[in-house]
This record gives C-alpha cells, sequence and structure tokens, in this order.
C-alpha cells in the first residue's frame, strides 16, 4: 500500500467533505485515512489504481485535487 496526500481546491463546508469522502471510497484498492477541508490522507493499492485516478474521482466530484506523496 502506498500514500498519499490529495491537496482539494473548492471545499468550504462539511457537504465538500462528504461529497469528497464518498467519491473517494467508490475507487477499489483506497483506504481513506481522513478527509478535511482542503486535503484527504490516503492509502491506496498500487495493482488497483493511481494517484490520477484517485484526482479523476475528486475531480468528478466538483473539486480540483492534486495528488502528493
Amino acid at each position: 500500500m502506498q500514500r498519499t496526500t490529495l491537496h482539494i481546491e473548492g471545499m468550504s463546508c462539511g457537504h465538500c467533505v462528504n461529497a469528497v469522502n464518498r467519491a473517494l471510497s467508490t475507487v477499489p484498492g483506497v483506504e481513506i485515512e481522513s478527509v478535511q477541508m482542503g486535503r484527504a490522507e490516503l492509502r491506496y493499492d498500487e495493482r488497483t489504481t493511481s494517484p490520477s485516478v484517485l484526482e479523476a474521482a475528486v475531480t468528478e466530484a466538483g473539486y480540483r485535487a492534486t495528488a502528493r506523496p
């Protein structure tokens, strides 16, 4: 399992945190450690997913994410 932090732009409330959490929970191979305003701490199985897939899931939810190890 790899760890990454997603820096997320556009979050402004608890609804945003819930929306990002839901979006990330649909990605196979992801363990969400925490989602807070502006960031998400994750572990992911590199055989199943990648940081670009995680970024895309957050983008699909309406936010902008940048993964950093």
